[in-house]
């Protein structure tokens, strides 16, 4: 077992082992003085975790109750966050009691967003139990829910009180979601360290179990350091949206049904990097190196769109600012920057 402290506006560590999830209740004891739980979870981890979850909560003295909802993007929307405000409402839930936040990204966001602003704050604990969610959204304390002008539109930073990241739900992932979220491996590999880039490049998708441990606690810490740096992303913390202005350009287009976070983050790390290559601002064989390594992890995908036709939800892009736009652009393999660029020339430039 690991601990990575994160020393943000609210000190909590994320834990990383295996069988953590048996002993949940004992991990979180001494994070909250909760005595009552409300899990959230979609239909697909109620299946498979969420009866070991509660019969530790229980075993250990708690009291819980569970809010299951359909597993999927197009859930993490506003009316999916008011069926939660009507449930902690009908089962009169307090201000003492905390929420959990189990599955993955959608659930940590639509639980987070929940904890925040139901009775203006419980406490939150976030058990992502998919890649990416272990990787990238459980720790940092962003919380959105979709609206169909973009992604991630509506929101707060909420931080856990603690994250549980239970390795052998791996184990449990269909290949899918494995691949999924190798998608922010390979981004936090890109922006910020050539070293797991490289441990990636010797890797690949079917052989990563191996080193898929350290690979979550490099990830994690990479999170940390940019969190701490810059909490509430009003500077470094937007190397973490490389690929992510595109994707979330991409998700849109096929309604949050249609590609996953993960691969359609990859497709738009290849594309804003073909254009950075084309413009000079960056490696001429970034966009090779990128490539292989996206083959390796089944990422390297093809998607329905023109660059042309992902403009209009650029214009919604929270990195917008006024008529500028930051795009995050990699110069090489382990090092990022934010481009200004007005939003009139990142429109030519796709065109």
């Amino acid at each position: 077992m690991r601990t990575v402290r994160v020393n943000a506006s609210t000190v909590y560590d994320v834990i990383i082992g295996h069988g953590l999830l048996d002993g949940a209740a004992e991990l979180i004891r001494p994070v909250t003085t909760a005595k009552r739980f409300v899990v959230i979870c979609d239909d697909n981890v109620a299946d498979i975790y969420l009866d070991k979850l509660e019969t530790s909560l229980r075993s250990g003295g708690y009291s819980c109750d569970s809010f299951v909802f359909p597993h999927g993007e197009a859930s993490k929307s506003s009316d999916t966050l008011t069926h939660i405000y009507s449930f902690l409402a009908s089962m009169h839930y307090t201000r003492t009691d905390a929420v959990i936040a189990l599955g993955g990204g959608v659930t940590g966001d639509m639980a987070g967003y929940a904890a925040g602003t139901y009775l203006r704050g419980m406490d939150f604990i976030q058990i992502p139990t998919s890649l990416l969610a272990q990787v990238d959204s459980s720790v940092g304390g962003k919380t959105a829910i979709d609206i169909p002008e973009g992604k991630n539109l509506v929101g707060l930073f909420k931080q856990p009180k603690l994250v549980i990241i239970d390795t052998d739900t791996i184990g449990t992932l269909p290949k899918d979601f494995l691949v999924d979220g190798m998608g922010e491996v390979v981004k936090y590999g890109m922006i910020k360290s050539a070293s797991l880039f490289d441990k990636l490049c010797g890797c690949d998708i079917d052989h990563i179990g191996t080193i898929i441990d350290d690979v979550i606690y490099e990830c994690v810490s990479i999170k940390r350091d940019v969190v701490e740096a810059d909490e509430f992303d009003r500077g470094e913390r937007a190397l973490l949206n490389f690929g992510h202005t595109l994707g979330h350009s991409i998700e849109q287009y096929y309604h949050y049904t249609g590609i996953s976070h993960g691969r359609a983050v990859a497709k738009g790390m290849e594309l804003i990097t073909a254009l950075a290559a084309e413009h000079g601002m960056c490696d001429d064989d970034l966009c090779t190196k990128l490539h292989e390594c996206l083959e390796k992890y089944d990422l390297a995908i093809e998607v329905e769109p023109a660059l042309s036709e992902l403009g209009e939800a650029v214009l919604n892009d929270k990195k917008r600012d006024g008529d500028t736009i930051g795009i995050v652009v990699c110069d090489k393999v382990g090092h990022a920057s934010v481009v200004k660029l007005t939003v009139d020339t990142f429109l030519s430039y796709l065109r």
